[in-house]
C-alpha cells in the first residue's frame, strides 16, 4: 500500500492511470449500483439530480427530515434512501456535517449546510458539527484550480474560533438526545501514526477507485499539480466518518454534492472495516440564476459573522436577490411554510419586491436576531426616502483627528476598508462614473481625501457607493 501511494506521487503514473480512468468509472458505477440500490452515481455535478434516486422511494419517504429535504430543494444525491428513510423513521439519528477552518468566518455559501443541520434537529434528530482542525492542515482540493496555502496551527485555531460561534444561532447545543454536538477532527487525525494508518486503512482504498470520482478527475484536468498531500484528503474525510460512527454512533454524513466522492469513500470504509451500514446525502451546490456561485456580492464575500459584514449589508444581499431566485431562496434559507411561499410565488412585476423584503427579513432575523431589523429599516428610510437620520446598522470604521490633519485620508482607502468595492480599481471606476459620495456630495477626484472639514461639526460622515451601499466614517 505504501508503495502504491508513493508511485501515485509520480506524475507519469498519474497520467497513465488517468488515461484508463473510463474503465475505473465503469467499474465504480456498476459497484455503486449493486451496493447502494438507490444511489445517485458519480457523474458531472450539473447532470446528477435527485431524479436518479429511485423515484418511488423519493415519493414515498416518511421521515420528516427527508421530506423537508425533498420538498424544499435540499436533496441531490443519497445512498440507499429506502433504508435510510426506514432507519430515520424509527429512531433519532445522529448525522454530521464538516466545516474546514479555511477562514475566520463562514460565508453565505455555507448557509445551505447550516440550514440542513437546523432542519435535522427540528425533525427530532441529532446534528453533529465537525470542525476540520485536522483536515485544514491538508486542504480540501475539491473545486480548486491550485493547492490551498498551508496554514499555521495558530491560524487554524483562530479560524476555528471564528467559525464555531455561528452555529449556536441556528441549532441548540446540550446534553439531550437531539442536542447538537461540536467536535474537531484534529482530536484523532493529529495523533495518527503514519505506518499504522497505512497498514490498517490503506488497503481499503485503491487508486483506480479514487480516480473514478469526478472531484478528482476535475482537479487532475487542471494545470496546477495535484499534490500527494491533497490526494490524501479523501482518505482523511472517509476516516472521519468511520471515527464518528465508532465514537458517537453517527449514521449519516451530510454535505454538498462536490463532496460526493469523499462521502461515498466514508460509507465504503465503514462498511469494510466494521461491517456497519452508514449513509450519505448531498445537497446541490447553490448558484444564482445567472450561474454565479452563492456567497459573493458586489462588495465581496457575504460573511456570516457580524464583525466581517454588517447586519445592514447582509439584509441588502438578500433584498437584492434576482427575481428568478426569490422562491427558491425562500424555500432554502427561511422557514416560511411552503404554502405561504407558494402564495408569494404568484407575485408579478414590482410586487416581487415584497417577497424579496420578506426573504431579507427572515434570513437576517435567523442569523442576527429580529431586533436588528429596526435600525436596518430606519437606515433604509434615511437613505432612500429622505426620512430619519439613522446610520446605526451601516458598516463603520474610525479615524482620529490626527489622521484627518495634514493631507487627510484617501477616499480610495476608506471605501476599500468599508468594503464598498472589491478593489481600488473598481472604486476608481465608481468615482469616475459619479457613483461615489461623501454624505450627499459627489466625489469627483479619484485621488481625493477626507478631511476634518467634511465632518461639518458632526463626528461622522457617510460614504455612499451607488444607491444601495454605504458605510460610516466616525471621527474619534
Amino acid at each position: 500500500t505504501a508503495l502504491g501511494f508513493a508511485l501515485f506521487a509520480n506524475q507519469k503514473v498519474i497520467s497513465r492511470a488517468f488515461s484508463f480512468r473510463h474503465r475505473a468509472v465503469d467499474r465504480s458505477r456498476g459497484y455503486l449500483t449493486r451496493q447502494f440500490s438507490s444511489t445517485a452515481v458519480e457523474a458531472d455535478e450539473d447532470t446528477v439530480t435527485n431524479d436518479q434516486i429511485d423515484p418511488d422511494a423519493l415519493k414515498n419517504i416518511k421521515d420528516p427530515f427527508l421530506v423537508t429535504m425533498r420538498d424544499r430543494g435540499f436533496m441531490f444525491q443519497c445512498t440507499n434512501i429506502k433504508e435510510l428513510d426506514e432507519y430515520m423513521t424509527n429512531q433519532a439519528t445522529s448525522a454530521y456535517l464538516g466545516f474546514d477552518a479555511t477562514a475566520d468566518s463562514l460565508h453565505v455559501g455555507s448557509l445551505t449546510q447550516i440550514m440542513i443541520l437546523r432542519h435535522l434537529q427540528k425533525s427530532g434528530h441529532r446534528p453533529l458539527v465537525l470542525i476540520g482542525g485536522g483536515t485544514s492542515k491538508v486542504g480540501d482540493p475539491t473545486g480548486k484550480d491550485e493547492s490551498r496555502k498551508l496554514m499555521t496551527d495558530d491560524t487554524i485555531q483562530k479560524n476555528t474560533d471564528g467559525i464555531s460561534k455561528v452555529f449556536e444561532k441556528f441549532i441548540t447545543f446540550g446534553e439531550g438526545p437531539t442536542d447538537a454536538m461540536m467536535v474537531n477532527n484534529d482530536d484523532w487525525l493529529s495523533s495518527l501514526k503514519y505506518l499504522e494508518f497505512l497498514r490498517d486503512y490503506g488497503t481499503q482504498f485503491t487508486i483506480n477507485r479514487m480516480m473514478s470520482f469526478e472531484s478528482v478527475k476535475q482537479r487532475m484536468a487542471r494545470e496546477a499539480p495535484f499534490s500527494f498531500l491533497e490526494f490524501n484528503y479523501m482518505i482523511l474525510q472517509a476516516y472521519d466518518f468511520l471515527e464518528l460512527n465508532r465514537r458517537f454512533g453517527v449514521k449519516l454524513q451530510l454535505g454538498g454534492s462536490d463532496q460526493w466522492g469523499n462521502m461515498i469513500s466514508g460509507t465504503e470504509l465503514t462498511r469494510k472495516c466494521d461491517q456497519t451500514q452508514v449513509f450519505a446525502l448531498t445537497a446541490p451546490l447553490i448558484t444564482t440564476s445567472d450561474g454565479k456561485k452563492m456567497g459573493k456580492s458586489e462588495g465581496g464575500a457575504v460573511w456570516l459573522n457580524a464583525e466581517k459584514l454588517s447586519e445592514y449589508d447582509y439584509w441588502q444581499f438578500w433584498r437584492n436577490t434576482a427575481d428568478d431566485d426569490v422562491v427558491r431562496f425562500l424555500k432554502l434559507f427561511t422557514e416560511l411554510p411552503l404554502e405561504e411561499i407558494d402564495e408569494l410565488a404568484k407575485l408579478k412585476g414590482a410586487d416581487i419586491n415584497k417577497a424579496k423584503i420578506i426573504l431579507a427579513d427572515e434570513a437576517t432575523t435567523m442569523l442576527h436576531g429580529k431586533e436588528c431589523l429596526v435600525p436596518i429599516k430606519e437606515t433604509i428610510k434615511s437613505m432612500f426616502t429622505g426620512g430619519g437620520q439613522s446610520t446605526e446598522s451601516l458598516p463603520r470604521i474610525f479615524v482620529s483627528a490626527e489622521d484627518l490633519s495634514g493631507d487627510g485620508v484617501k477616499f480610495l482607502d476608506l471605501f476599500t476598508e468599508l468594503k464598498l468595492g472589491n478593489s481600488k480599481k473598481e472604486i476608481r471606476r465608481l468615482i469616475q462614473g459619479g457613483g461615489a459620495k461623501v454624505n450627499d456630495e459627489k466625489i469627483d477626484d479619484e485621488n481625493g481625501v477626507l478631511t476634518a472639514d467634511d465632518f461639518a461639526g458632526s463626528n461622522e460622515v457617510t460614504l455612499r457607493a451607488g444607491k444601495k451601499r454605504a458605510g460610516v466614517v466616525e471621527m474619534k
